[in-house]
């Protein structure tokens, strides 16, 4: 509804319009109230914001007043009477959005009760379920307290319940209600509650990623038996070359002494600011110096031609790891140092 010069405004722009207008002691206390990423987001978006004007802010926070007036009609009767209500006031086209908008934010996600459980709690529940319905509990759930169960659930059926998340793709919302009221009504003694796809191979990734480095290999030995080029596309997913920034200096120096510079300069076409820097820092200045020469002289290169050379250096840093020679920070929920 809100366009700028007849291009659709981002809800990030959105939301940075709204806090320059409520003022920096208002706003402050709202990005208090964020998570870190969030911060991150907004506070580059907010340096960024240029071109604003009044007509852009204005259509901003009415969109914004709207949406807040929606859900106060929709907290007193529910969806119909909030429409009736905006259909009178908005034109057809806008109030039909709104309602929308509203709509997606109050739908809540399946299983999101089990948010505010404990770890062990649910473990306990569910560690005598079906692999199959574990798995679909989890693919609902954050990567950390995913990780969280997965390593407290016996060894085989860690493997049976990760193959399963990998292999899911699009489970019949009904499905989902059932289970989701079983596990709600055993767990509503402990916990204070649409969906079409959850689950996949980045899911799988994103849960042992997060498990204790133990349980990771002893998973994934057990899978690699079954279905090797299953284990392959998880092992691709759960290091990302951008993830080199969990490793401190002395693991950043080991990971260079088996590059070819050729290949580092390459890889770094699309590196973030952020990575660049840490790659250089381990480097002398003359080397470093070289690399970048290299990489502005370079000219245009095939995307897949840099994504294959961050895939080499990936392997590395993962063949170094398994190895014991470096270790990744975050990994089970601690900071391991290089040694």
């Amino acid at each position: 509804m809100v366009e700028q010069t007849g291009v659709q405004v981002s809800g990030l722009r959105k939301a940075a319009i709204i806090l320059v207008s409520l003022g920096e002691e208002i706003a402050s206390t709202v990005i208090g109230r964020m998570g870190r990423d969030q911060i991150e987001n907004i506070s580059r978006e907010l340096a960024a914001l240029k071109n604003l004007t009044p007509r852009e802010q204005d259509n901003v926070l009415e969109e914004f007043y709207n949406l807040a007036i929606a859900h106060k009609y929709i907290e007193q009767g529910g969806l119909s009477y909030a429409r009736s209500i905006l259909e009178k006031s908005l034109s057809p086209t806008d109030a039909a959005e709104i309602i929308n908008q509203v709509t997606q934010a109050i739908q809540q996600t399946p299983f999101q009760f089990l948010q505010k459980a404990e770890s062990e709690n649910v473990l306990t529940f569910i560690q005598d379920e079906h692999p199959q319905t574990i798995a679909l509990i989890l693919a609902h759930m954050g990567p950390q307290k995913s990780a969280e169960i997965l390593t407290g659930l016996p060894q085989q059926k860690q493997s049976e319940v990760i193959k399963r998340i990998a292999s899911m793709d699009q489970t019949n919302p009904e499905v989902i209600r059932e289970v989701e009221k079983g596990l709600e009504t055993r767990l509503s003694d402990i916990v204070s509650q649409t969906f079409d796809k959850a689950g996949g191979v980045e899911a799988a990734a994103s849960i042992l990623n997060l498990s204790d480095r133990s349980t990771e290999k002893s998973i994934l030995e057990s899978l690699e038996t079954d279905d090797p080029d299953l284990v392959e596309q998880i092992r691709r997913l759960m290091f990302i070359f951008e993830d080199i920034m969990l490793v401190n200096d002395k693991g950043i120096q080991a990971v260079l002494k088996e590059v070819d510079n050729d290949e580092l300069a390459l890889s770094l076409k699309t590196a973030s600011d952020e990575l660049k820097e840490k790659i250089f820092s381990n480097m002398s200045e003359r080397a470093a110096q070289l690399i970048r020469e290299d990489m502005e002289y370079m000219g245009p290169v095939r995307l897949s031609d840099v994504e294959s050379a961050q895939q080499k250096i990936v392997d590395i840093v993962r063949r170094l790891e398994d190895a014991g020679e470096i270790f990744v920070s975050g990994r089970g929920g601690e900071s391991e140092l290089v040694v």
